[in-house]
């Protein structure tokens, strides 16, 4: 933080405060002949801290960031340039995606999945290759045992998953579409993995209700959501409370072929993945990394109640 103020004479410094958590945001813009930009980090300010620095730079500015509202920890910060960063930035160019696939890990089963999906009608639903991989490597990662998916399709990611899930890991699969489903328990029965996952045919909200119900609360290890993106809030609250403090929920298309970026854009899925984006951008009860992977990925871990927020997460 010292770093940042010592280089902030010739920026602006806006401060937005917060008097129920008595907690500030920090904001540098630089002067209109350079590009603007929000220096980005997790931090908690004392009253006199802020007042000491309030004048710093430029000018000032108060206003209310929605963030806080529920806030005792921490303010949330967003970058906005890669003035302070290392810009560190590759396009993913058809070339480029191209070799990413030359080097991408796909067991022959899932191969023959992407071949045959690709024919289909909203072939474009189905997860990448290097979105299966990196899926399968979280639930490595984390142990995982007890999962849940909503939004099978015709079963890429989930058969990802069952594939380096334990012999005793379960899987429950929600999907509403029988003839996709049918396909998909195909390949599990190809892939010798029928044991492992449970099928859920129907409302994909009904079945995280009924697992509620059953006490299945805080019991899952990890969750995929690739489903109607006008619901995504309703299937990630459910979801939240089904996995475990530690957990992992993954939510897919959070990028949307880049349109949630593009403010021309406001079809009401675009609209609703804003909406939800920040959403979970403000939600304190999981530490979140949004990553340009396919579509995009957020991946959301579940915080312990009792347990501090990550300064950089």
């Amino acid at each position: 933080m010292a770093m940042a103020m010592a280089m902030a004479s010739p920026l602006t410094l806006f401060l937005q405060w917060s008097m129920p958590t008595s907690q500030a945001f920090i904001r540098l813009s630089t002067p209109a002949a350079c590009r603007s930009f929000t220096f980005c980090c997790w931090t908690r300010l004392p009253r006199q801290y802020v007042h000491r620095h309030a004048a710093f730079g430029r000018g000032r500015k108060w206003h209310y960031n929605p963030c806080l509202r529920h806030s005792r920890q921490l303010t949330n910060v967003t970058v906005e340039s890669n003035m302070l960063y290392s810009g560190k930035q590759v396009r993913v160019t058809e070339p480029l995606h191209k070799y990413i696939l030359a080097h991408t890990r796909e067991p022959q089963i899932l191969g023959e999945l992407r071949e045959e999906t690709s024919n289909m009608v909203g072939s474009e639903m189905q997860v990448s290759p290097e979105q299966g991989q990196f899926l399968a490597m979280l639930v490595q990662l984390i142990r995982a045992e007890r999962c849940v998916e909503v939004g099978v399709y015709t079963g890429y990611s989930s058969l990802a998953v069952a594939l380096v899930l334990p012999d005793s890991g379960h899987l429950v699969a929600c999907e509403k579409d029988e003839i996709s489903l049918g396909i998909a328990q195909k390949y599990y029965k190809r892939a010798g993995v029928t044991h492992k996952v449970d099928v859920r045919q129907g409302l994909a909200l009904n079945t995280l209700r009924d697992l509620i119900q059953d006490d299945k609360a805080n019991s899952f290890d990890f969750a995929f959501l690739d489903a109607d993106k006008r619901k995504y809030k309703e299937y990630y609250e459910l979801l939240l409370e089904l996995v475990r403090p530690g957990g992992l929920v993954v939510i897919d298309n959070v990028l949307w072929y880049g349109k949630v970026a593009d403010l021309q854009e406001n079809e009401r899925r675009t609209q609703s993945l804003r909406e939800f984006n920040s959403f979970v951008l403000c939600d304190e009860r999981v530490s979140i990394s949004m990553v340009p992977i396919g579509d995009g990925m957020t991946l959301c871990r579940k915080r312990d109640s009792k347990s501090c927020p990550h300064t950089m997460t």
